[in-house]
């Protein structure tokens, strides 16, 4: 199902989708948010227990920060390349994504690597003392493929990917980062700055995942 114009502006209770800042579309049976891009001042969204696979349309959301995506179809972390550009998220929610390992640790430190503003990631903090911890990557002389965990299940990366740190070539593996967030186990109405809609609300305990990262390169990019 297509988020659209109509059920936007209903359920933020707005008028136009420039002005919304917070929507609220928990459990809506959602595959395609891509009217997110419309949406510049939105700073708080619940897209939890739908179907999203891409995070490309909130990348143009630059006053986001608060991003519930827990239980949708993320098919690797290669997509947190779309959050690096939003300068005030601060909180993420990804578990029980496809994108999410059998390795609870790799997994945080892979999202926190790539996205260091986080404050809370799937409704854990702790973000700075995992920011100093290092995890290590193949030397640069190595000229394989960069490793994707997708359902804990190793792959060879796409070529047109590279490692999300920035520093590796495309040949190299992915540098460590962690991703954190916080999502609640329902639909829960919250009143908005003045746009009004819905927020979500702090509830249910965290629970992590594990994956490597990698990011589309500059000629093109994966969904």
């Amino acid at each position: 199902m297509k988020l659209t114009r109509k059920m936007v502006l209903s359920r933020a209770k707005a008028s136009e989708l420039h002005s919304v800042r917070k929507l609220n579309c928990w459990g809506s049976r959602l595959t395609d948010v891509s009217i997110c891009r419309e949406m510049p001042s939105l700073e708080v969204i619940t897209l939890s227990v739908n179907s999203v696979s891409t995070l490309e349309p909130v990348s143009r959301c630059q006053q986001l920060s608060e991003l519930y995506l827990r239980k949708n179809c993320i098919p690797s972390l290669a997509e947190l390349f779309y959050l690096k550009g939003l300068p005030r998220l601060r909180v993420l929610w990804l578990a029980e994504n496809p994108c999410c390992g059998t390795d609870p640790h790799l997994y945080r430190m892979t999202v926190l690597r790539n996205l260091p503003h986080l404050q809370k990631l799937d409704n854990q903090g702790g973000c700075r003392t995992a920011r100093h911890l290092h995890v290590p990557s193949p030397s640069r002389r190595s000229g394989g493929p960069l490793p994707v965990v997708s359902g804990g299940v190793p792959q060879a990366a796409p070529p047109r990917f590279a490692s999300l740190s920035g520093s590796d070539p495309p040949g190299a593996a992915p540098r460590g980062v962690w991703d954190r967030s916080r999502d609640r186990g329902g639909a829960v109405p919250c009143a908005d700055g003045g746009g009004g809609g819905h927020s979500p609300q702090r509830t249910g305990h965290g629970e992590w995942r594990a994956c490597a990262v990698l990011r589309p390169e500059r000629h093109g990019h994966h969904c």
